[in-house]
C-alpha cells in the first residue's frame, strides 16, 4: 500500500474518531442541558412511576383486545348455557365483579382464560370443557377467573412487566454515549491501522455484550421472582373461588380432569390458563402456575376427592 494511500486512510480514521466522539459529547451536552437544574429523586421516581403506569395501562388494554382478537372466540348467549349464566350472576353479586362476557374458542387445550378489568372483563373457555366438567366444577374454573379480576392479576403482571421494560431502556439510552464512543474507536482504529474492513469484535463489541449480558441477569432474576409471583395469585385465586362457591371439592375435581387431559403448552398465553402442566423440578421453578397437588392439597384433604365423573356433564345447546 502506498504511502499516500495510508495517509489518507490514517485521516480517515481520525475524521471517524472524532465525528464519533463529537455526536458522544453531544448526546451529553443535550442530557447536561436537560438536567441543567436536577430533578430530586422523589420526582425522577414519581416521573417514572407515571410512564410505567401510563404505559402499562394502555397495554393492558390493547392488549386484552389484542388477545381476544386472535382466538377467533364466539360470543355465548344465555339460551345457550342457561345453567352457567345464573351461576356467573350468582358469583359476581357476591363479588366486586361486573359480569364479565363469555366467550368460547378452540384454545388447543381444554383451559379457561380470563382478561380485562373487574368492570369490563372477559372470560373465554375452551370447548371441551363443556364436555369434561360438571356443571359445579366449571363453576369453580370460572369462580378462580373472576377472582383473577377481581384481584386485577393480569394488570399487575402488566405493571410488572411494563416496568423492567422501562428500566432496561432507560438503561440503555444512559449508556449510548459510550457504547457510540467505543464504536468511534473501533472504526477509526481499523482506518488508521489500514484495515477498514477486518471484522472482528472491539471495543464496542465487549461493552455491548457486557451490557447485553448484565440486563439478561436482571431479567433472569426478575423472571424467576414474577413466576414465583404469578404462582402465588394462583393460590390466592383458588382460595378466593372456594370463597364464593363454597365448594373446594368441585375445584379440585376439575382441576384433576384438566391435568388428565391437558398436555403441556407453552407460549404467551400460558401464563392466563387456570392450569399449566409441570413434569420436572426445572419445569416447576418456570412454571407460572404452582403443581396440581399443591392447589389440590390446599383445597381439600386428597382423601376427599372425588375423581369420579359421577354429575352429568353440562352440554353446549
Amino acid at each position: 500500500m502506498s504511502i499516500l494511500m495510508r495517509t489518507l486512510m490514517f485521516f480517515v480514521g481520525v475524521t471517524v474518531l472524532a465525528v464519533y466522539a463529537a455526536v458522544a459529547v453531544g448526546w451529553l451536552v443535550l442530557v447536561q442541558w436537560l438536567f441543567a437544574d436536577p430533578p430530586t429523586l422523589t420526582t425522577l421516581l414519581g416521573a417514572f412511576l407515571i410512564v410505567v403506569l401510563g404505559m402499562g395501562y394502555v397495554g393492558y388494554r390493547f392488549g386484552t383486545v389484542r388477545v381476544v382478537s386472535s382466538l377467533d372466540a364466539t360470543r355465548l348467549s344465555r339460551d345457550r348455557v342457561p345453567e352457567l349464566f345464573y351461576r356467573i350472576e350468582r358469583l359476581c353479586a357476591q363479588s366486586r365483579v361486573r359480569q364479565p362476557e363469555l366467550l368460547v374458542a378452540d384454545l388447543g387445550v381444554p383451559n379457561a382464560l380470563s382478561l380485562g378489568s373487574p368492570r369490563q372483563g372477559v372470560v373465554v373457555f375452551d370447548r371441551r370443557l363443556f364436555e369434561l366438567l360438571s356443571i359445579d366444577e366449571l363453576e369453580g374454573i370460572l369462580a378462580h377467573e373472576l377472582a383473577h379480576m377481581e384481584r386485577l392479576d393480569t394488570f399487575w403482571n402488566t405493571l410488572a412487566v411494563t416496568a423492567v421494560r422501562t428500566l432496561a431502556g432507560l438503561v440503555l439510552v444512559a449508556l449510548l454515549p459510550v457504547s457510540i464512543f467505543l464504536v468511534g474507536i473501533d472504526q477509526g482504529s481499523a482506518w488508521i491501522a489500514g484495515d477498514p474492513g477486518r471484522s472482528r469484535v472491539g471495543l464496542a463489541g465487549y461493552f455491548q455484550q457486557a451490557v447485553l449480558l448484565g440486563l439478561g441477569g436482571l431479567f433472569f432474576v426478575f423472571t424467576l421472582a414474577f413466576l414465583a409471583y404469578s404462582r402465588r395469585q394462583e393460590f390466592a385465586a383458588d382460595s378466593r373461588a372456594t370463597e364464593l362457591t363454597g365448594n373446594p371439592a368441585a375445584l379440585a375435581r376439575g382441576l384433576a380432569k384438566l391435568h388428565r387431559v391437558t398436555n403441556s403448552r407453552g407460549g404467551l398465553l400460558s401464563m392466563l390458563y387456570i392450569h399449566d402442566d409441570q413434569r420436572t423440578n426445572r419445569d416447576r421453578l418456570l412454571s407460572t402456575h404452582p403443581p396440581l397437588q399443591d392447589r389440590i392439597d390446599r383445597l381439600i384433604d386428597d382423601t376427599e376427592i372425588s375423581t369420579q365423573y359421577d354429575v352429568a356433564t353440562l352440554q353446549l345447546r
